[in-house]
């Protein structure tokens, strides 16, 4: 059996997001187990491409040889039906799911209809799906009509544990967001609910882009000035991994108010460092936190947020407790080795099929 993968990845691959971290790690983990993965660029358009956009991803996968085995990153996947389909009997396709397209926060609700409709399609075409958390599996299925056998989960894999944490340090607490600037990531609701705990006992930093949805991180840089907010809120953009690890390293709490998560890897990256969490139950978080690594909220509710967020800020000894808990569950978080044994089986079975 020749072990050779085509990836198909839309835009920079080196975009220090989630998911493209995710396709990195995999990359690295397949080649260290001895398979030849080749990395095919796509256009940065995808989910929403251009005509010259579809136009190359067609003949990229055109290109290819009969029984190529064919991975295609979701982002660009699911806006691929026609492509797709075309080339369902020829090549051993397999789509690489985050979270399903549709399922993005702010879309119109003729823009969520054709993105269902348009995955829904794809989907069909491809021989198997990889999603990195149950909840995408379950999404899958229930609002895809795909298979559960078709779907192999492979969940990220989380840092080696850091240090363990001791007192807090004197000042303000260090509040910690790691998330792109786009609707589903509950920025806005976040900024709310700090502004409504009052007090003036911490400061929030903002880490991701603030280019890939422009329109919405103007509104909320817009939205920290309106509440009173902009001498405690930064907003540091995109930070290379080493000064992201002393983001995580520095801070007191994590928090991330998404909307929706295919899986949460900066829950996990918060986890790994010991950092107590409050957030969403949203994709694999209540997973992650297990039972006293954090505090979960529903999506959506600010009061709730606002109530959790007091509870960890007026009380270090429960800081201290969930700090603990964060400390004990970094030790039973999956490894990227885990991932990447799991997908490389399932290439196996499907090269040999």
């Amino acid at each position: 059996m020749t072990r050779r993968l085509a990836l198909l990845l839309p835009g920079d691959p080196a975009t220090p997001t989630g998911g493209y971290l995710y396709d990195r790690r995999i990359v690295e983990e397949l080649r260290t187990l001895g398979w030849r993965v080749e990395v095919l660029a796509l256009d940065a358009s995808f989910p929403f491409p251009t005509p010259a956009a579809l136009e190359h991803a067609a003949a990229t996968l055109a290109a290819l040889p009969d029984g190529q085995l064919t991975m295609i990153d979701g982002l660009a996947f699911g806006a691929l039906p026609d492509a797709a389909e075309a080339q369902a009997a020829r090549l051993r396709l397999i789509a690489l799911v985050h979270h399903p397209l549709a399922a993005e926060t702010g879309l119109q609700p003729e823009t969520t209809r054709a993105l269902q409709a348009s995955e829904a399609r794809a989907l069909a075409a491809a021989r198997a799906i990889v999603v990195t958390g149950q909840g995408t599996a379950q999404a899958l299925s229930r609002d895809y009509g795909v298979p559960q056998e078709r779907i192999t989960i492979a969940e990220p894999g989380a840092p080696e544990p850091a240090a363990t944490r001791g007192a807090r340090r004197p000042g303000p607490w260090r509040l910690l967001c790691v998330a792109t600037l786009v609707p589903r990531k509950g920025h806005e609701l976040l900024l709310q609910a700090l502004a409504a705990c009052g007090g003036d006992d911490w400061t929030l930093e903002c880490i991701g882009s603030k280019t890939r949805d422009a329109a919405c991180a103007a509104r909320i840089v817009g939205l920290a000035q309106s509440l009173g907010l902009g001498a405690r809120v930064s907003f540091r953009g995109e930070r290379p991994a080493e000064a992201l690890h002393r983001a995580y390293a520095d801070a007191d709490l994590f928090v991330l108010p998404a909307w929706y998560e295919g899986y949460g890897m900066a829950v996990a990256e918060a986890i790994a460092h010991g950092l107590p969490v409050v957030a969403t139950a949203v994709g694999a978080v209540p997973q992650l936190l297990g039972e006293d690594a954090g505090l979960l909220v529903p999506p959506g509710d600010a009061a709730a947020l606002q109530t959790a967020l007091r509870q960890v800020l007026g009380d270090d000894a429960l800081r201290r407790r969930l700090a603990a808990g964060a400390a004990r569950r970094a030790t039973q978080l999956p490894r990227w080795r885990d991932a990447g044994l799991r997908l490389a089986a399932l290439l196996e079975r499907l090269a040999t099929a």
